[in-house]
């Protein structure tokens, strides 16, 4: 059921329902089967590992990265439960309702897997003191979650030279953790107002500067002391162009010691890759199209559509074609079959 259900997911333009797969079928599976796959017991990331472990095992490398990331399946019209509530997009600066998904991916060989997720849920209420409204929180926080995908990832074996993350990631905590627990080197953004200092002496007297208050040149390396952080980190900033034309600008830390400043930016580059990964999953895996209404049933879309990536990924190995090109070719595909059927039906034809 799970390789039908993802092939359908692949091959679907509208939204995936149990009846639009039995319908597809010509009844071969009933909506019935279809629906107690979905309700089955919630899959857990032991079978998401199952699932994607044989094709990590065929890319992988010693200069592998692991980028941790979230993203929203936005879900307005969908009621509410634990996992389809309302949550703050960074990218929007506003709250949105829907799904929220922190996925570890591992990228090496040119290749991008999700090797191990988890949903946000907010099982516990409280009165919003400013609002006197009750509001949804989840008892276990995004740095929990960040920390426990990595424990999880060198469990299962996965050689990974860094681990990248966004700015919201990138707490003292976790550097801390990546550093003494896992024994990784990492490459993190840092707000602009995080608080440093330029020498040990500095530090051992709480004499800290905010990071956008140095005089920094692009792409010189300074050695510097982050508060909360009991090791010394490396800092460049970064300058770059936006596609508006705009400029931006990152100041990025690592605890690797030995990187220029041309490896810092560039090993950071390679955390792009979740971007395209999250478009994929809600475009042509069909992540968001599930009209499922349970907690047990959404989870377990979201398991498949994350399988339904995977299949695409190992696609574009095997063909070379990206994965919107592949969606566009099943679509011209699907046309042309509706086309002919069309023709075979002999319409009405207008006089010119």
């Amino acid at each position: 059921m799970l390789d039908i259900y993802t092939d359908y997911l692949i091959s679907s333009f509208g939204l995936t329902t149990g009846t639009g797969l039995s319908r597809l079928l010509d009844g071969a599976i009933s909506h019935d089967r279809i629906q107690r796959f979905l309700a089955s017991p919630i899959k857990s990331g032991k079978d998401f590992w199952k699932v994607v472990k044989p094709y990590v095992r065929q890319i992988q490398g010693e200069d592998g990265v692991l980028i941790i990331d979230d993203s929203i399946s936005e879900k307005p019209y969908t009621d509410e439960n634990e996992i389809i509530c309302w949550h703050y997009d960074h990218s929007k600066g506003i709250s949105v309702k829907g799904i929220n998904f922190i996925t570890a991916m591992y990228h090496a060989s040119g290749v991008s897997l999700p090797v191990g997720y988890q949903l946000v849920e907010k099982t516990e209420f409280y009165i919003d003191k400013k609002t006197g409204k009750p509001k949804r929180r989840s008892a276990v926080t995004k740095n929990e979650r960040y920390q426990h995908l990595l424990r999880q990832a060198v469990q299962n074996q996965i050689p990974f030279r860094y681990v990248l993350n966004d700015v919201w990631f990138a707490s003292a905590k976790n550097m801390l953790f990546v550093e003494h627990e896992l024994k990784r080197h990492f490459i993190m953004p840092l707000k602009t107002n995080r608080k440093i200092a330029l020498s040990i002496e500095d530090k051992k007297q709480d004499q800290y500067v905010r990071v956008d208050s140095l005089e920094l040149e692009p792409n010189t390396i300074l050695t510097i002391y982050l508060e909360g952080v009991d090791f010394p980190l490396h800092l460049v900033k970064q300058v770059f162009t936006n596609a508006d034309g705009s400029t931006g600008m990152l100041y990025l830390v690592t605890n690797d010691r030995e990187l220029t400043a041309d490896g810092i930016t560039t090993g950071y580059g390679k955390r792009w890759h979740v971007e395209p990964y999250h478009k994929s999953l809600k475009q042509n895996a069909s992540l968001s199209k599930s009209p499922t209404k349970t907690v047990t049933t959404q989870s377990n879309h979201i398991f498949a559509s994350l399988c339904a990536y995977i299949k695409l990924e190992m696609l574009m190995v095997t063909t070379q074609t990206n994965h919107f090109a592949l969606k566009s070719k099943l679509y011209m595909q699907a046309l042309r079959s509706a086309f002919d059927t069309l023709n075979d039906l002999q319409p009405i034809r207008l006089a010119a």
